[in-house]
């Protein structure tokens, strides 16, 4: 198998120096890995996959360097509309939230979203309605997506969504869900590298991959038409994907329907032939902005309840946590304050990105947390080290003179800790406490690595069928601000309460 590199500089008939010309800046996401478009193990500067080489033939084609540019997956449509890059090539789903909002290039690939389940349960789960009140895992912001969605309300599966191709079978090899549900190249690679997997042999539905670009990219998308076109003609194109070993009996039947396709079409109707790609892949209008947005309020409303209840959990674990680390590191012995300290420093020092995967797949042959266990644990672990530090300082900032009356008094350790020092110091952490509660709210979105479905996830899924940030943004933000306004109002409430002079 040919590893393809990322910059490829070609000369072309009649063009006397390719080299002065500008690059065909076409994108991908590496993480997304094979076989679109992965880091090449020997030359990890590099990349090579299916998408890769089929983007170094139309730069060849078009007598331009390939350049290679790294966009996350979930934003090719949005960094294509603002011009970015010339053409994004990632497995990307023709849709028709693409079609109206972008240049799709004509269909080159055709998948089945296949259902995928443990090989013990290969007889019991054969279509989505067997798997009823089970865990089915997909890709957020995809065709498979929207078929689980469909497939909660007809048979009451539910539906999770991962950020990733890789997490959703390992934990179905893990018992942490049912079925996935996913294009058969993942489902078929998938199945390759973790035994113990089946693929049930009926499609759920099928589609197709296409290159996406700018909205006023016409012109070249249709260049790139004519160069994928003939690629399928003469074999090019079947040739690069029988070396990533995912040509099968689908693909001449496409390069058949694109072919009538194409010759059945008026001179000035080739263009709409080329944008539709082949009979019934995406005749169905694409819905409005308001229309989406009225389908999706729902789901963003359940998942700003989501995004409350895990950070009101978590703040809550926090401050208990960081009171006790903080008293501990006040009146604690020299091993209890070391042992204390380095649980705050390391926790301080590492990415709380890092924490959730240590804790949710690091620890899963040890202990199986649920998702929402995990991404409570893990919130709570990391905002209880950074309160910690709020509560410590609150409680030296109470005059020394105080604690010496309290010791004259006859008060222990514990009554003046519970009697005079821990009252004030919580009116001095009050404030930054609110300030982290509100940062909470908004680091909450970390956990849908984990497969919570949160605020900012469900947002991104949203504007990811709907191909734009403007309307999902501004009802994400006006609930956030939902959210987190009238915490802050009652914070200075009772700031502003607690600090009024006494009146005799």
């Amino acid at each position: 198998m040919r590893a393809a590199v990322v910059v490829a500089v070609a000369l072309t008939g009649g063009r006397a120096d390719a080299q002065q010309a500008p690059p065909l800046k076409w994108a991908g996401d590496s993480e997304g890995g094979a076989p679109y478009v992965q880091a090449n193990p020997e030359h990890p500067e590099r990349v090579q996959g299916l998408d890769v080489e089929i983007a170094e033939l139309i730069a060849k084609e078009l007598g331009r360097p390939a350049q290679f540019v790294q966009i996350a997956f979930t934003s090719l449509d949005q960094s294509a509309a603002r011009g970015d890059f010339d053409i994004a090539l990632d497995g990307i789903e023709d849709t028709p939230a693409r079609r109206a909002s972008l240049a799709a290039t004509v269909p080159y690939y055709e998948f089945r979203e296949v259902l995928t389940v443990r090989a013990a349960d290969a007889t019991r789960f054969r279509s989505l309605a067997d798997l009823r009140g089970r865990r089915v895992a997909t890709l957020g912001g995809t065709t498979a997506y929207e078929l689980l969605l469909a497939a909660e309300r007809e048979h009451g599966v539910s539906a999770i969504s991962y950020d990733d191709d890789v997490h959703p079978y390992e934990d179905l090899l893990n018992g942490r869900v049912d079925a996935v549900l996913l294009d058969n190249v993942i489902a078929e690679r998938s199945m390759r590298r973790m035994p113990g997997l089946s693929i049930q042999p009926d499609a759920v539905a099928v589609g197709h991959y296409v290159g996406i670009l700018g909205p006023t990219r016409a012109e070249l998308r249709d260049r790139i038409d004519g160069i994928l076109r003939a690629a399928m003609a003469d074999g090019r194109l079947e040739a690069i994907l029988r070396r990533w070993l995912v040509w099968n009996d689908d693909q001449p039947k496409l390069y058949a329907r694109l072919a009538e396709s194409r010759e059945g079409a008026a001179p000035g109707e080739r263009g709409a032939a080329d944008a539709t790609g082949p009979a019934g892949a995406t005749g169905a209008p694409s819905p409005s902005g308001w229309t989406m947005a009225r389908q999706y309020f729902p789901s963003l409303l359940t998942a700003a309840a989501m995004t409350l209840v895990l950070s009101c959990l978590s703040m809550a674990l926090a401050v208990g946590l960081g009171s006790l680390i903080a008293t501990a590191r006040v009146y604690g012995n020299r091993v209890l304050r070391a042992l204390f300290t380095a649980y705050v420093e390391v926790i301080r020092g590492t990415p709380i990105l890092l924490q959730l995967f240590v804790i949710y797949y690091g620890l899963a042959s040890v202990v199986r947390l649920p998702a929402f266990v995990a991404a409570l644990i893990g919130l709570g672990l990391n905002y209880a080290a950074y309160e910690s530090e709020i509560y410590r300082g609150a409680l030296e900032a109470v005059p020394r003179g105080q604690l010496e009356a309290a010791r004259v008094l006859g008060l222990n350790d514990w009554q003046t800790l519970r009697l005079v020092r821990a009252p004030q110091a919580f009116r001095f952490a009050l404030a930054p406490t609110t300030n982290d509660f509100v940062a909470m709210l908004k680091d909450s979105s970390l956990v849908s690595v984990l497969t919570v479905m949160e605020l900012t996830k469900q947002t991104q899924i949203f504007a990811t069928n709907l191909g734009s940030w403007v309307l999902p943004g501004a009802l994400c933000a006006a609930l956030y601000l939902a959210m987190s306004l009238p915490l802050a109002h009652v914070a200075r409430r009772l700031e502003a309460r607690w600090s009024a002079p006494a009146t005799s």
